[in-house]
């Protein structure tokens, strides 16, 4: 079943080449069986053929404190075959790195340790340089932006002086559009299942939600620790049908109750001459009519009260 899931984080300085090689299963990972796709795009001229040059490039030239690379994790859904997540995440790429965002995404898909399922996620990997098209050699492109003269300097990073307020803003936004563009292709491939990335509480869903585990933590959970995860899992399941029954049933007895009242006015009415048609309206309540051909009787006296609609008189018995 489709579940939602995006983290975002940054690597530092000497870190882009080693993940790179991790998500696209390079060099000591190439025992890794799990990969299912890899593609690489916006690279200036000198990585073009070669985006593990790009990312090495960013180890051995950005600044000491800079950040080599932005990497948004996702999970992808299930129900999705393997070329219908490629188009998903080419999608999503399209929106978070644009065209001028050197990027490199692969997605992974292993037996997920829990129930033995498929697991296909997806890493993005973003530089926040701004491949503006000038020619820069590998050094000079990681070097400070010189904004007056900026074929002098490196690339811009558009990372800016955000306030943190703004930066959860920003991931409050890009979790909203991931969460809509996975939906979408969902309904475009006939699946009715949905994800929602709001937190439980925001959704007023009271139970604990589960905690996300990677590979590595994952394969070290014992039988019980697999079993109560997969219980815990089924239980809002069962309370949701155990709500929805109990709705049906609160439901069942008002009709039943206003089926009755129709029934027993209609009987009043009909003993004092009145000829009324009743029904039940679309809000649930009852209402009456008087047939066009019985005149009103001036009958009184004490009990239930009959509204007429047509005209507006009150019947009394």
């Amino acid at each position: 079943m489709a579940t939602y899931h995006l983290n975002v984080k940054f690597g530092g300085k000497g870190q882009a080449g080693n993940h790179a090689d991790y998500i696209e299963r390079k060099g000591e990972y190439e025992k890794r069986k799990d990969l299912e796709y890899s593609e690489h795009g916006n690279m200036p001229g000198w990585a073009r053929d070669n985006p593990s040059h790009f990312w090495q490039a960013a180890d051995q030239f950005e600044r000491a404190n800079g950040s080599t690379y932005r990497e948004i994790e996702i999970a992808l859904p299930r129900e999705l075959t393997p070329d219908q997540r490629i188009e998903l995440v080419q999608d999503f790429v399209r929106q978070v790195a644009g065209e001028r965002h050197a990027y490199s995404f692969a997605i992974h898909n292993p037996k997920a340790s829990i129930d033995g399922g498929e697991q296909p996620h997806a890493h993005i990997m973003m530089s926040q340089r701004i491949n503006d098209g000038m020619e820069r050699s590998p050094e000079q492109y990681f070097r400070r932006y010189n904004a007056k003269n900026p074929e002098r300097g490196g690339a811009k990073k558009d990372s800016g002086n955000l306030t943190p307020t703004q930066q959860k803003e920003q991931l409050r936004t890009l979790r909203a559009s991931w969460s809509a563009l996975q939906n979408e292709h969902l309904a475009r491939h006939g699946h009715r299942v949905r994800v929602d990335h709001r937190s439980l509480e925001e959704r007023g869903i009271k139970r604990t939600p589960e905690r996300h585990f990677g590979f590595a933590a994952s394969s070290r959970l014992d039988h019980a620790q697999r079993r109560e995860i997969l219980q815990n899992r089924a239980q809002p399941l069962e309370h949701f049908l155990e709500k929805a029954h109990s709705v049906r049933h609160q439901f069942d007895a008002q009709v039943q109750q206003k089926e009755l009242v129709k029934t027993l006015l209609q009987d009043v009415a009909r003993e004092r001459g009145h000829a009324l048609t009743a029904r039940i309206n679309k809000t649930g309540e009852v209402e009456f009519e008087r047939a066009p051909t019985r005149t009103r009787s001036n009958t009184r006296g004490h009990g239930m009260g009959i509204r007429d609609n047509s005209r507006g008189y009150d019947y009394e018995r």
